[in-house]
């Protein structure tokens, strides 16, 4: 619809019908259905980030599996752009010079510690779970450095902040393993 025509299609294939037909030669199928195309395709691409484009929004399970998909590839440093919001895996130790005010959520997938500066609400010393702490809306004032203990930790940032946590995600200390 915007005109475009990617370079390569990744998946199983399963949900492209007839429309394959316009992607003759650029289709990479991988048949298995043990995990999403998401995955399929993190998996299967080298660049020093990907920028992911429509898994956020629509239907809820699918994007939970897109989460599911950062923490399960911790070694691949991607950002979820949805319409509102950035959603990325936290690297060991990021900077990120965002705006002050801006909104700022760190979601654990796992039990963990995330140490941070620039967050109206200090993080060091809490152990994060998604069953018991979570930490929705906090806000920014001033640059922001988090160090996480472990690759658990989604970040979530404004739409408006695209810039700056590319920048950051770039310049990032540290790498997880791969699992």
């Amino acid at each position: 619809a915007a005109g475009l025509t990617p370079r390569a299609v990744i998946g199983d294939m399963d949900s492209l019908g007839e429309t394959a037909r316009l992607y003759a030669g650029r289709l990479h199928e991988i048949a298995e259905q043990d995990s999403t195309d998401f995955d399929k395709a993190l998996r299967n691409i080298e660049a020093p980030l990907v920028l992911a484009v429509g898994f956020t929004g629509g239907r809820l399970d699918h994007e939970l599996a897109a989460f599911h998909v950062l923490t399960a590839r911790p070694d691949r440093r991607c950002l979820l752009i949805g319409a509102e919001s950035l959603v990325f895996l936290c690297p060991p130790e990021v900077a990120l010079d965002l705006a002050p005010g801006a909104p700022f959520s760190l979601f654990p997938m796992g039990e963990l510690r995330c140490a941070s500066q620039g967050l109206r609400w200090a993080t060091d010393g809490l152990v994060f779970s998604p069953a018991a702490r979570i930490g929705t809306s906090n806000e920014v004032t001033g640059p922001v450095r988090l160090r996480s203990e472990a690759p658990l930790m989604l970040a979530i940032a404004p739409r408006a902040a695209l810039d700056a946590v590319i920048a950051g995600l770039m310049g990032a200390d540290g790498a997880w393993p791969p699992r």
